[in-house]
């Protein structure tokens, strides 16, 4: 705590001071998604067109890399003034105060929660009510598979849509991707014989412990179908429920997949160095995966050793013990720093993104679902007429209302520290579920030495 208290008394120093920011009128813009610059750039290029004193000027770094430069340059005063904002992240940019309100600024004042998808804006809200990020998309979990392990397996896909699971014994789900599995000898997880220390193919792909984002793309279709809330309150919750049999129970099924051999083991996915969902499929250590509706074109641009375009296909989550099926709706935005020297240029490019012209460019490229329901409309035309991708499995979590929010709350960075190696040790088997309610303690405790 200490340490992010001398950390935020450094930030707010250097703010005091103005960002050295770029030429006079140019914007300065970054984002970390490499598949999303192109459309970001022909946004930029409208938005000159209609402001010809003004410049864009975007830079893109790797997810890592982008974070720690961003850090970096809020303590070294050389800040973008715009950047893309993630929810994971935004809560201690606002406990540091390095955002400007987008109320205070003439351009961004009359954004109105409602031109966006239901309930996005108001994650990006700060405790005192002010906006902190003007949305420009949304995304929810579903599955990807690999259609020729399917049809090896015998499985159809028709009936991944129907899947249910319960802690106790998995239900169809777990049946699934037990049949999905194979292990060296080319037994099946199903069958008499399998050799869970040798596994071949696992039927679920992993993503590590999901200590760092609420298990967004490993457990938390699980947790969310088994009306489990991670917090008393969304956004900026105070007390956590971690101590809920709940989702202890859930965390000790879902991770004890690793000790059947269904579910991709800490090792088969490369150690700390994660080989992602779509990687695992390609490479065919896994035939099924959870992720997010962002990796839609890195899926469906894979291809095997040979070359050739692998079938990728779609099913959504299974339905969980409330009888319903369940994902996390998350987001970005643009958030403006206060270290910009022209905070109303920045706030007009921060407008003109979440405006219909850009969020449809973005829309028609299919990458993401706009935060604007029209440009959403447009992505999933794109998916269905250029990838033949049908991508309501995605959608109908929009449609269905079977979202619920990524917890936002204040010490962010704390509480990430904190679960990160939790969520690792119950992953790896080092420790039980019930380790949870340590751990629940311990991110109240947060709270009430900040409170």
């Amino acid at each position: 705590m200490l340490r992010r208290t001398l950390l935020a008394a450094l930030l707010l120093t250097t703010a005091c001071g103005g960002g050295t920011g770029g030429a006079p009128g140019t914007i300065e813009y970054w984002l970390w998604d490499s598949a999303q610059q192109p459309g970001y750039q022909k946004c930029a290029d409208a938005f000159q067109r209609r402001h010809p004193g003004l410049r864009v000027h975007i830079s893109q770094y790797g997810w890592d890399e982008y974070w720690s430069k961003l850090t970096a340059s809020f303590i070294a005063d050389t800040a973008p003034d715009v950047f893309t904002d993630q929810l994971a992240k935004f809560p201690q940019f606002v406990d540091l105060e390095v955002l400007r309100p987008l109320d205070d600024l003439v351009p961004t004042a009359d954004i109105e929660d409602s031109d966006f998808q239901e309930g996005l804006a108001e994650l990006w809200k700060g405790k005192d009510g002010k906006r902190y990020g003007s949305p420009k998309d949304w995304d929810t979990i579903a599955m990807f598979y690999d259609t020729a392990a399917l049809r090896a397996a015998g499985v159809d896909p028709a009936t991944l849509g129907e899947l249910t699971w319960n802690p106790r014994d998995g239900g169809t789900f777990e049946k699934t991707i037990a049949r999905l599995t194979v292990d060296q000898n080319g037994v099946r997880g199903d069958e008499p014989g399998f050799d869970r220390t040798r596994v071949k193919t696992y039927g679920l792909a992993a993503n590590g412990g999901g200590g760092d984002n609420w298990g967004q793309t490993q457990w938390s279709a699980f947790t969310g179908s088994a009306g489990w809330q991670a917090t008393d309150r969304n956004p900026w919750g105070t007390r956590f429920n971690l101590d809920d049999p709940v989702v202890q129970d859930t965390l000790r099924w879902y991770f004890g997949l690793v000790q059947k051999g269904y579910l991709a083991s800490f090792a088969a996915i490369g150690g700390n160095n994660v080989i992602t969902a779509d990687k695992q499929i390609q490479s065919g250590i896994a035939a099924m995966g959870l992720s997010g509706s962002w990796t839609i074109s890195s899926f469906t641009g894979l291809t095997d050793a040979a070359g050739r375009k692998l079938d990728i296909g779609l099913a959504p989550t299974p339905i969980g013990p409330t009888g319903k099926r369940a994902s996390m709706f998350n987001g970005l935005a643009d958030s403006i720093t206060t270290f910009s020297r022209q905070p109303e240029n920045a706030a007009k490019w921060v407008k003109f993104m979440s405006g219909e012209e850009c969020q449809n460019i973005i829309g028609r490229s299919g990458v993401v679902f706009p935060a604007r329901p029209a440009g959403t409309e447009l992505a999933i035309a794109y998916n269905r007429d250029e990838r033949k991708l049908d991508v309501s499995a995605f959608t109908d979590h929009i449609a269905d209302r079977t979202t619920f929010p990524l917890p936002v709350t204040s010490n962010a960075a704390d509480v990430t520290a904190l679960m990160r190696p939790a969520l690792d040790s119950i992953f790896l088997g080092e420790a039980p579920a019930t380790s949870l309610t340590h751990l629940n303690q311990q991110l109240n405790e947060l709270f009430e030495v900040s409170g």
